[in-house]
């Protein structure tokens, strides 16, 4: 992996009748895709078994901090391409 991979986070959703996030990670034509709670794969395009791995270390570990950045997306202003300016 190199220093270019990108991390995005969504707001939080519901999967079923539970609260979940979606954080994304991207590399150039690659993408992974970890659901939380649980650090479930959701889906992945080209990183490695060993990539993998240490994304959902990252995920795992940096849960409390994924939560935070969750609760502070605002899904309109995401989608209108607001950055909150």
């Amino acid at each position: 992996m190199n220093s270019e991979i990108k991390m995005s986070v969504s707001s939080m959703t519901r999967a079923g009748d539970k609260k979940a996030v979606y954080v994304l990670f991207q590399d150039g034509d690659k993408s992974a895709e970890y659901s939380l709670p649980g650090c479930g794969l959701v889906r992945n395009k080209g990183f490695s078994e060993a990539e993998l791995k240490s994304l959902k270390e990252y995920v795992d570990n940096e849960q409390d901090s994924i939560y935070a950045m969750a609760k502070g997306v605002n899904p309109i202003k995401a989608m209108m391409g607001d950055n909150g300016k």
